[in-house]
């Protein structure tokens, strides 16, 4: 397939390609140096590969620390420098990420004794549960937990955690940003890397990654390389191959591990926050590893990675094999008892997102067992329920009550948090709104700014916050948008409202939920038939999953041709529409080459002329970056009719429309306004930013065209879909729903996947992802009717 597909849309299994890779062997080509970017790996949309992305399209692809709770295990990025010129965005989030992690980790370490279930296990489930149990106490594992000799192990060293990409600043930010790593140091590297056939290009973020010890490192440990974003398997192989010579070979530990965590990583890109062990191991012999258990015992050995075990019958968890069965399942009991056996799966996962999904299952179960603050009394949040309109008025009941509430519905029930907000203002609740990225909030903004959706409401809901009590997640938790925060180093409200929910990841509804003071009421409200969450886990869905607090389904329609077309789709169903007004034009095309050309003349001329919209309020989404009619193709097109230009800094020419993408899963829409020697100047919401000239390959690109999950949180008043040919891979119902639904006015579709489009709506649901916080949840929590 020739277009990237989204992330949510990856799995780690579905990325390997047993082919050129016969397990038991190391051959694998040596990192390619002619690549255009000067990166190890090639454009993973291009090759069909799904493994390794573009770091150019870090606003598509969920690199693994989107939203980071750990705040030092963030992948590097293509556009990171050797030195930050000034304090960012990303600064200030990752020092409050630190100080996340510190209260996580003392949290866990207060949790003694051994993990209860899987007390049956048995045969390498059970090997490995007693090898953790042994890392756990501090002992070194038993030598013949998989039945072969333990090699000699070198000192486990701390694990190595990726730097957060920064983020620029808007102008005005004053101070200057940690130094990069040293000159020295960075030349040191870039030797070793010569030395083993290994692009130079990649010394800044080796170094970046390693430390002043990289090129030791390096030389101890070869597959240290792997952890350089957009290196894959292969290249590492080739790189230590030319380091170590006769040394290398497929069954070196080292290699299991770096393989293992390379895996994990990956996973986690796919959206999951582990991995179940047979699916990894089975994935670890496709890719040439000789021993997968012995790879998966080393990298617990070393602290590379966490293992746990899940009881099957949990909520949300996947079915297990009946262990009472009438020929007695539970055979495999060690004691060979007949009794009841409680079915487990064992999963291994990044610490990162272990210690984040832990964080948040606990900080979720504190708001739903606590009870919330006495704000208002009983009397008056009934008078502001009964002021408000339709399942407005539920949804602010319930939060009367209770801690944790979820609210569905789609773009028309966003009315709804808009209404509790008011209600919540006139109660005298400090009351906040915050969505993931900066699109949702401006769209949020606009409907809390602006008058009641009831003429006739009246009372307390009929007035209060300005579009102000609208930010973003991360400006939230950074401080430099919202309330701040309290002496304990709490948010300063009482009331926080989370609109398109989905979005969140487990790192960032870790740091929420941690982040919310004792008695403050938290609700998420959400679309949970749009794509999930850039980065890893599906928090909404899980939520919604367990039952575990009150759930208030929104009955406000949306409305017109648009909005029974994307609820039809939501359902599994792409019916014919009567559209008198053009709300909706199908544009039939034989290839891509097609499909690009009508794109621009419908942007350009169609659209503006019939429908009213000018260029600069329509937004074209595809399903990738690259092939034939990715958002690389259309951009440049699409440039080269509506802002022509040499492209003199870096490809860019002021009035170029564009997205900065500041950290993985963020997106920032704005125009460039000029260049110099500090940077790209570009015009965004809420001010002017300066893209750093090494920075700029990485982190911005042209936004007349974007991906599904780039427009996510985003409304325009007409939306272009292009579905060309080689894109059927990529379609799916959440896809499908959610670029369709961006559209407010107008959608037209330049069709060229004929009955893949009906087909990908009835038939391809979202891809699963394997993630622990039902269970998490279910001990803590009691599941509500």
């Amino acid at each position: 397939m020739s277009t990237e597909p989204e992330p949510a849309s990856k799995d780690t299994t579905d990325a390997v390609d047993p082919g050129p890779e016969t397990p038991g062997t190391a051959q694998a080509p040596a990192p390619d140096t002619g690549d255009a970017d000067g990166t190890a790996a090639p454009d993973t949309g291009d090759d069909g590969g799904t493994a390794a992305p573009d770091t150019r399209d870090a606003g598509e692809t969920a690199a693994p620390d989107s939203a980071s709770a750990d705040g030092t295990a963030a992948p590097d990025s293509a556009g990171a420098g050797e030195t930050a010129a000034q304090v960012s965005e990303g600064e200030a989030e990752l020092a409050a990420q630190r100080v996340e992690r510190e209260r996580i980790e003392r949290r866990k370490a207060e949790k003694q004794g051994p993990i209860d279930a899987g007390g049956k296990l048995s045969g390498t489930a059970a090997d490995l549960l007693a090898a953790v149990r042994a890392v756990e106490s501090g002992e070194k594992p038993a030598a013949a937990v998989f039945g072969a000799p333990e090699p000699a192990r070198r000192p486990a060293p701390e694990p190595v955690r990726r730097p957060r990409p920064e983020a620029a600043e808007p102008t005005g930010a004053a101070g200057a940003g940690p130094a990069g790593p040293a000159p020295r140091t960075v030349e040191s590297v870039r030797r070793v890397l010569a030395e083993g056939g290994a692009p130079e290009a990649l010394a800044p973020r080796t170094a970046a990654l390693l430390g002043e010890g990289a090129e030791d490192a390096l030389r101890a440990d070869p597959w240290q390389l792997l952890r350089v974003a957009t290196v894959r398997p292969e290249q590492a192989d080739g790189f230590a191959r030319a380091l170590l010579g006769a040394e290398c070979g497929p069954d070196d530990e080292r290699r299991g591990r770096a393989v293992t965590v390379w895996l994990l990583e990956q996973a986690a890109l796919a959206g999951h926050t582990a991995l179940e062990l047979p699916r990894l191991t089975a994935t670890l012999a496709q890719r040439g590893v000789p021993d997968p258990d012995a790879a998966v015992q080393s990298t617990l050995a070393e602290g590379e990675a966490l293992a746990f075990q899940d009881a099957l019958d949990e909520p949300g968890a996947r079915p297990g094999p009946a262990a009472d069965g009438p020929e007695g399942t539970g055979g495999e009991d060690a004691g060979g008892a007949e009794g009841e056996e409680r079915p487990v799966r064992v999963l291994i996962g990044l610490e990162r997102y272990a210690l984040a999904e832990e964080s948040l299952a606990d900080g979720l179960a504190r708001l739903v067992n606590s009870a919330p603050k006495q704000d208002g009394s009983a009397a008056d949040w009934e008078q502001a329920a009964a002021s408000a309109p339709g399942s407005a008025a539920d949804l602010i009941r319930a939060v009367a009550g209770h801690g944790l509430v979820l609210h569905t519905g789609g773009e028309a029930s966003l009315a709804e948090p808009v209404a509790l907000l008011r209600a919540a203002h006139a109660l005298g609740l400090r009351a906040w709104a915050a969505a993931p990225g900066p699109l949702g909030r401006d769209r949020f903004a606009a409907l809390l700014g602006g008058p009641p959706s009831d003429p006739d409401a009246s009372g307390p809901a009929a007035s209060g916050p300005d579009a102000s009590a609208a930010v973003t997640v991360t400006g939230l938790l950074t401080g430099t948008e919202g309330p701040g925060r309290d002496a304990d180093g709490a948010l300063d409200l009482d009331l926080l409202v989370v609109v398109d929910a989905p979005q969140l990841d487990v790192e960032a509804g870790a740091l929420l939920a941690e982040s919310l003071p004792d008695g403050a009421r938290l609700v998420l409200a959400g679309d949970p038939a749009v794509l999930w969450s850039v980065g890893p886990g599906r928090v909404f869905a899980d939520l919604l999953a367990a039952r575990v607090c009150p759930q208030i389904a929104s009955r406000r329609p949306d409305p017109g041709p648009l909005g029974e077309l994307v609820s039809g789709i939501g359902i599994g169903e792409l019916g014919q529409v009567e559209a008198p007004g053009k709300e909706i034009v199908i544009v039939p095309v034989r290839d891509a080459g097609e499909a690009v050309h009508r794109t621009v003349q419908l942007v350009a001329d169609s659209v503006p002329r019939a429908i009213g919209v000018p260029a600069e309020e329509t937004q074209v989404i595809t399903p990738g970056h690259g092939g034939a009619a990715g958002t690389r193709v259309l951009n440049a097109a699409l440039k080269e009719r509506l802002n022509p230009g040499p492209g003199r800094f870096g490809g860019f020419d002021p009035g170029d429309r564009v997205v900065h993408t500041p950290a993985p899963g963020r997106v920032l829409p704005g125009r460039v306004v000029k260049a110099d020697a500090e940077g790209l100047h570009l015009s965004c919401t809420g001010g002017t930013v300066i893209v750093p000239r090494d920075r700029v390959d990485g982190s911005v690109r042209h936004g007349w065209a974007l991906t599904a999950h780039q427009a996510l949180g985003g409304r325009w008043p007409a939306v272009v879909v292009v579905l060309p040919g080689d894109a059927v891979q990529a379609l799916s119902r959440p896809w499908i729903y959610t670029a369709f639904g961006r559209a407010a006015r107008h959608l037209s579709v330049v069709h060229g996947v004929d009955q893949a489009l009906p087909r990908a709506v009835a038939e391809i649901p979202a891809k699963p992802r394997t993630t622990r916080l039902p269970v998490l949840l279910a001990p803590q929590v009691p599941v509500t009717g």
